[in-house]
């Protein structure tokens, strides 16, 4: 039995949550609560960007901060799908197989660039990140609450690397870039960092029954008819724009509306507002679609694409 949680503990916790991460990571405050909306809206994070800007670093301090299992899966192109998944071993003294769980059992899973494994290892988190359950020699086993893959990938060095196919990236709720962080913020980690690793030193200030009823309670935020009508033009307008040949899919439309749940949620909010939609449809939309030859040679961003369908849709009157 989940414990109810308000709305004002999920800004109490998720405040906790926030000051912790901030502690190692200065400066990032927009890919933290990014972070913390993917986990309460039950969705998988991808971290695409050069390296030494602080993806992995934000993976561990989410995880560090929640007093919960985290696990590890450095993606290597020998990387073995059993490696992931588990496998069945024979255990002589009791003539019977017994399952050795892999990486992927674990509340909060860190995948470190990901996009180095070959496609059938990749392949194998398909099952465990939509059904949150490993099927392995005919057996199906539940991974517990709450559970959330946590990638990163390098979008800039192409060598013995493996472009995540279409249905791999859907999977992920939101894709975000964690970019340089500022002048004052990279001294700031000079002085943290230069001397210590803040991580070493890192408390968890909730744990995993807390997180997984302020899930709950980000699912009862409303959301009006009008507005779910609004998010559906969005989503619409990717698939009739003839600057991608590939629009969203009908599952991006409901990991939208679930992340907005969660942005109203940490706003304070027990309501979903069409500004939220608007806000989140880049980080929840681009790493969906795939841009037109056209949209290439005029060197259109996918981003861009994405805002220009957020505004050919008609707002909701807000009386």
């Amino acid at each position: 039995m989940v414990e109810r949680r308000s709305l004002a503990d999920v800004l109490d916790v998720m405040g906790r949550v926030r000051g912790a991460i901030e502690a190692v990571i200065e400066g990032k405050r927009g890919s933290i609560d990014m972070a913390m909306v993917v986990l309460l809206a039950e969705g998988h994070l991808l971290l695409e960007d050069v390296p030494g800007v602080g993806k992995t670093m934000l993976a561990k301090a989410l995880g560090r901060s929640i007093d919960c299992t985290v696990r590890r899966i450095q993606f290597t192109p020998d990387l073995l799908p059993s490696d992931v998944t588990g496998v069945s071993v024979f255990n002589q003294q009791s003539t019977a197989f017994e399952f050795k769980p892999g990486g992927i059992f674990a509340n909060i899973v860190v995948g470190d660039e990901i996009n180095r494994a070959s496609p059938k290892t990749q392949s194998a988190m398909l099952e465990s990140m939509e059904e949150r359950q490993v099927t392995v020699d005919g057996v199906t086993h539940v991974l517990s609450a709450p559970f959330m893959v946590i990638a990163t990938q390098n979008p800039i060095e192409m060598e013995g690397t493996y472009p995540l196919p279409e249905a791999q990236r859907d999977r992920f709720m939101a894709r975000i870039e964690m970019g340089y962080p500022t002048v004052a913020a990279e001294i700031e980690m000079l002085d943290t960092h230069g001397s210590s690793d803040p991580l070493s030193v890192m408390k968890p200030v909730t744990d995993a029954a807390t997180i997984q009823a302020l899930i709950a309670a980000v699912r009862e935020v409303y959301v009006a008819p009008a507005v779910k009508k609004y998010l559906i033009d969005v989503v619409s307008a990717t698939r009739q724009s003839r600057d991608l040949r590939l629009g969203a899919s009908p599952r991006a439309s409901l990991q939208l509306l679930r992340a907005s749940r969660a942005k109203a949620a940490l706003s304070g909010r027990d309501y979903v507002l069409p500004d939220d939609v608007a806000d989140l449809a880049v980080a929840v939309l681009a790493h969906r679609v795939l841009p037109s030859t056209e949209a290439q040679l005029a060197r259109r961003s996918v981003s861009e694409i994405i805002t220009k369908a957020v505004q050919s849709a008609p707002v909701p009157d807000k009386r």
